[in-house]
């Protein structure tokens, strides 16, 4: 989680700073913001290329324990309905009585 907050404040620390200097060059308004954010989107690719491989891997990482802890409940409810099948005993359930109100009928 900390790559990923390091790496947006980064972006938005590198916007804002491009965007300063975007206005000081004289651009203002909605074309300022457009510059700015092409421009520190082109810089970001090259220069936060490190910090957004770890945000990657993170992410990455994040999402593969939790998908071992889906694996886990998988594999804990195979071995219940393996146990379950290898019991002893009747192998078909106990048949349902018929019930009353459908003896008046």
């Amino acid at each position: 989680m900390r790559n990923v907050i390091a790496y947006t404040a980064a972006r938005l620390l590198l916007f804002a700073a491009t965007y300063g200097v975007v206005y000081l060059l004289g651009a203002r308004e909605l074309l300022a913001i457009i510059i700015a954010f092409l421009v520190s989107g082109l810089v970001s690719f090259v220069l936060l290329s490190k910090r957004r491989d770890a945000m990657s891997a993170a992410i990455t990482e994040a999402m593969d324990r939790k998908r071992g802890v889906g694996g886990r409940f998988e594999e804990g409810a195979a071995k219940e309905d393996q146990v379950e099948a290898d019991a002893p005993g009747d192998a078909e359930p106990p048949a349902e009585e018929p019930r009353a109100d459908a003896a008046e009928r």
